[in-house]
């Protein structure tokens, strides 16, 4: 391991915005803020936003530094990665930003049924070989409305036509609520009237561009969001994929993988 990457595991270690919880010890004892973020982590309650796959983090602290009535979890199990944002987070003394080391797979042991009220999902890998590992699975999604509030809201933003289009089916095929669409947000835009990310926000879908985005689109890759409210306690069915084509490049480097 090389120096700089042992450096930034020491960084990590001494910020305060950073939870790192061993897995034997989570197995063994739980997290003893799970239900209690508002209370114990985070200087006043606000609805919490998660974003899952962080990666270096720029869109958790880029959503937390537009919408100080949020708090903000940045997820990954990468560390090296999500050091930056936690860098920035931490010399900026930003009081609503946390982020969590931890594998996705995990997240409900960290949080208490009810406790998230939105999840960004920003350009993971599409896993287009193993369905169990996309983020947007019925697998995931069982996962994740263990811990939203009733009809809380994922937000899957991605350079990813086979992902995007997934995603699209499988919402559809389980009559789940859209609140907007665009396979090209920064061409088409949105159709009239959709609901982008409520009246409270600055706009997080145009105005935070990742490092991995700015590549996509370095490449001429259109981005694409999908926003759409997911029940509670509604078993999801799997939509069929075969027919989709697959994405004409690949790169497991550079996108947050589960």
């Amino acid at each position: 391991m090389g120096k700089n990457k042992l450096k930034k595991f020491a960084d990590m270690a001494g910020f305060s915005c950073v939870y790192q919880y061993p897995r034997e010890e989570l197995l063994a004892n739980g997290f003893p803020w799970r239900g209690a973020w508002n209370k114990e982590i985070f200087a006043a309650p606000q609805p919490i936003v998660l974003e899952l796959g962080c990666g270096k983090g720029e869109y958790t602290v880029g959503l937390a530094r537009r919408n100080n009535g949020r708090n903000h979890v940045g997820v990954d199990i990468k560390g090296a990665r999500m050091w930056s944002g936690a860098k920035e987070a931490e010399e900026s003394e930003m009081k609503n930003v946390a982020f969590l080391r931890t594998e996705i797979e995990n997240i409900d042991r960290f949080f208490a049924p009810g406790e998230v009220d939105e999840i960004w999902i920003t350009f993971p890998d599409p896993q287009m070989q193993k369905p169990r590992k996309r983020l947007t699975s019925t697998r995931f999604l069982a996962l994740y409305s263990r811990i939203l509030r009733p009809d809380g809201i994922i937000n899957l933003k991605t350079d990813s036509p086979f992902l995007y289009e997934y995603t699209r089916r499988l919402v559809k095929l389980n009559g789940l609520e859209v609140l907007s669409d665009s396979d090209d947000i920064y061409g088409k835009g949105f159709a009239e009237g959709d609901d982008l990310f409520g009246s409270d926000m600055s706009d997080p879908v145009h105005s935070i561009k990742t490092y991995y985005e700015q590549q996509w689109l370095s490449r001429g890759k259109l981005i694409k969001l999908l926003r759409f409210r997911l029940p509670a306690d509604k078993t999801l069915a799997e939509p069929d994929a075969s027919d989709i084509p697959k994405d004409d490049y690949r790169s497991t480097k550079g996108r947050n993988n589960a």
